[in-house]
């Protein structure tokens, strides 16, 4: 249901939220449903560009990772996607306790789980041994993970002023920029570690 609703999400405060928000999924839902299963697919894409094309989008991984660092770096990179949901909600919600609204949890983890969609399903650029194509994916993706959050912040969040909103999105952008490049360069350091003790 949520995936039928994504492309008039990117451009609507309505269309799609609205349904999400009178259905009162939790955030255990969203977990479950959402945010475990769409998070293979970086991984699994990655592991399908470097075992069928290896150094064509990623040349600075040459040589290749064999099957079990792949696998690793799999797992590691599976994990901290998962930590990072909840983390964004915790910053969601912060922010707006900070303008003096709780938007509860299950709100803050819905737009947390919700925005990162775009980018989850980017990864299916991978198929396609094109460097190119895969960075253009991946730039329309984030510009379309903010859109989510620009749109989804007065629904899910239940804000009415539209200042408000506005100030709670910008913030919530930067913070998934800044935990976005967090989560790579985090997990370039639990891989290092891990792969260098090989």
């Amino acid at each position: 249901m949520i995936m039928n609703h994504i492309p008039s999400m990117l451009v609507s405060e309505k269309t799609g939220w609205e349904e999400i928000d009178k259905s009162n999924y939790s955030a255990r839902w969203f977990f479950r449903s959402l945010v475990t299963p769409l998070s293979l697919l970086p991984p699994a894409m990655y592991a399908y560009a470097e075992l069928v094309h290896p150094g064509v989008i990623f040349p600075l991984s040459m040589p290749a990772l064999t099957a079990m660092q792949l696998l690793v770096t799999g797992i590691v990179f599976y994990v901290m996607q998962l930590l990072m949901v909840p983390y964004m909600a915790m910053l969601i919600q912060r922010m707006a306790k900070g303008r003096d609204h709780d938007p509860g949890y299950d709100g803050a983890y819905a737009l947390a789980a919700i925005a990162p969609v775009p980018l989850w399903l980017s990864s299916l650029s991978l198929l396609v041994p094109n460097q190119g194509f895969v960075i253009g994916v991946g730039i329309a993706a984030w510009i379309a993970a903010l859109a989510l959050i620009r749109h989804g912040v007065r629904p899910l969040l239940h804000i009415d002023d539209e200042k408000t909103a506005h100030y709670i999105a910008n913030m919530v952008s930067l913070g998934g920029i800044a935990a976005g490049i967090g989560l790579l360069v985090v997990s370039a350091m639990v891989l290092s570690l891990l792969l260098g003790a090989w």
